[in-house]
């Protein structure tokens, strides 16, 4: 009599049982994503009907795309899809651009407590709310604020910052990058410590001196990682930074500052506007979408990058 042969368990099974735990750790979040993310999708149905609360989802009348030609119809909406995309370009770019600068300084620092303090100092503004740094923009930039107290100083009269259509949008968009700026310095070092020390050394030897590795070695080295960096932040180039520019702005700057997302907002929350504030909500979140899908496909076309 042949003795039975216990089957093995096969290779997934084996895998699932290992990445079980990690699986389990995984439910708060998807837990939480399902409920404040994807059931309130079923919102969405508010922008093809003439919603009221006391009328609910069931009960109020259909009107197809009469809330989206509404919403073309807006005086100010294409001036808002405007302000939108010239403050989320500009940061885009400059996000890129400033963090991409101080890597390459810093990557030139001899000392390596001064490069430790530098990172520490220009890191720092990420881990602050736009709660605790809107206050500090209003205590700088405010009429009676700390940097027209200088400004007095040497013989400049006062500027309202805040109520500027030319200052507002300037000051948004720097002190955004001010922000954010440590996060992606980190990155390009991270980048700029992965070139090969020999290229330089070569170079050095044939008389280039250190701008000329920079340029000729070091850019093209992390220019792969600028790039992805850059594809990849197409998908939020409707998104301004709502957060930032709701605790700063006010009705003197709306024709400057107004955004998609402070326009869903006044017309929803404050004008009781809801299907017409669900229809320009919806608009952002589709052709958010689709720069993203394009997004990942050039990124994982051209630079391998895959999210699954």
């Amino acid at each position: 009599m042949e003795p039975k042969t216990t089957k093995k368990p096969s290779r997934k099974l084996v895998v699932f049982k290992r990445e079980l735990p990690f699986y389990l750790m995984l439910i708060p979040g998807v837990t939480f994503l399902i409920i404040f993310s994807y059931l309130p999708m079923f919102g969405l149905v508010m922008a093809f009907q003439d919603f009221t609360p006391l009328r609910s989802f069931k009960n109020s009348p259909w009107v197809g795309l009469k809330n989206f030609r509404d919403m073309l119809a807006l005086p100010t909406f294409w001036n808002v899809v405007g302000n939108t995309l010239s403050i989320s370009i500009a940061k885009i770019i400059l996000r890129l651009l400033v963090p991409l600068i101080l890597a390459l300084l810093l990557n030139e620092v001899i000392h390596p407590k001064f490069m430790r303090m530098a990172q520490t100092v220009f890191f720092l503004p990420y881990f602050l709310s736009w709660a605790v740094m809107g206050g500090v923009l209003r205590n700088l930039f405010q009429y009676d604020g700390m940097v027209n107290e200088l400004l007095g100083r040497i013989g400049i009269d006062p500027i309202m910052f805040l109520g500027s259509n030319t200052w507002f949008p300037i000051i948004i968009i720097l002190s955004d990058v001010w922000k954010d700026m440590g996060y992606n310095m980190i990155i390009f070092l991270a980048a700029i410590t992965g070139v090969d020390p020999a290229l330089n050394e070569s170079a050095a030897l044939d008389g280039a001196n250190r701008w000329q590795q920079i340029w000729h070695i070091t850019l093209p080295t992390i220019r792969p990682i600028v790039v992805m960096l850059l594809v990849l932040s197409l998908g939020s180039v409707l998104s301004a930074g709502m957060e930032q520019i709701m605790l700063l702005y006010n009705p003197m700057v709306y024709k400057s500052s107004d955004i998609i997302d402070t326009l869903v907002y006044r017309l929803g929350l404050v004008n009781h506007q809801w299907s017409l504030s669900t229809a320009v909500g919806m608009m952002k979140s589709v052709v958010s979408f689709i720069l993203v899908v394009i997004s990942y496909r050039i990124a994982s076309k051209h630079f391998d990058y895959q999210v699954f």
